[in-house]
């Protein structure tokens, strides 16, 4: 398969899956990946741009789909927008810290779903929905710190072991070689 093909599929099979695990979780368990405090499972996928940029756009779609389907929970066309600019920037950060490891664990990159959206969603529910179109810097501090809360959670549960496994197992270069 050429390069770009398999860049290109890379990135629709994790859009595809990042956005069906988010909204069969919301469908099975209301509010456990919309609200300020969730355990959204398909952040595990975030750990994937240590192992390809195709990961990058594959994240940020994946979150701009998941998220139109919050827009009907009542989280707004806000969510759509922050959210995803959220998983972009912790794809990109995520991706460009993939070698800096801690007990061969790429501990920083894991930090940084849980920055991005804890200061950028944060910042969207204090604005658009607590503070109705006002910053409180005690709401942001309490919103942003819920969110990055259940986005450490996440990557210290869940992602920070499929790196591993993905890495000793040999399923890196079998899943993502370019």
């Amino acid at each position: 398969m050429k390069k770009s093909t398999n860049y290109l599929v890379q990135s629709a099979v994790i859009a595809a899956l990042y956005a069906v695990l988010t909204i069969g979780q919301n469908i099975l368990l209301p509010g456990t990946a919309s609200m300020a405090v969730q355990f959204r499972v398909a952040e595990v996928m975030t750990v994937l741009a240590f192992f390809t940029n195709a990961a990058i756009p594959g994240l940020t779609l994946g979150c701009v789909i998941a998220n139109i389907s919050s827009v009907t929970a009542g989280l707004g066309f806000y969510d759509m927008i922050f959210g995803s600019l959220a998983s972009l920037g912790a794809a990109l950060t995520m991706y460009a810290l993939r070698n800096v490891r801690i007990k061969n664990l790429p501990v920083l990159g894991a930090l940084m779903p849980a920055i991005f959206n804890g200061v950028i969603v944060g910042f969207e529910i204090d604005f658009f929905f607590v503070g109705s179109m006002s910053f409180n810097l005690i709401d942001f501090l309490y919103q942003g710190g819920c969110v990055a809360l259940g986005e450490l959670a996440v990557l210290i549960i869940l992602g920070l072991p499929l790196t591993a496994v993905i890495e000793k197992t040999g399923l890196k270069n079998k899943l993502f070689k370019n």
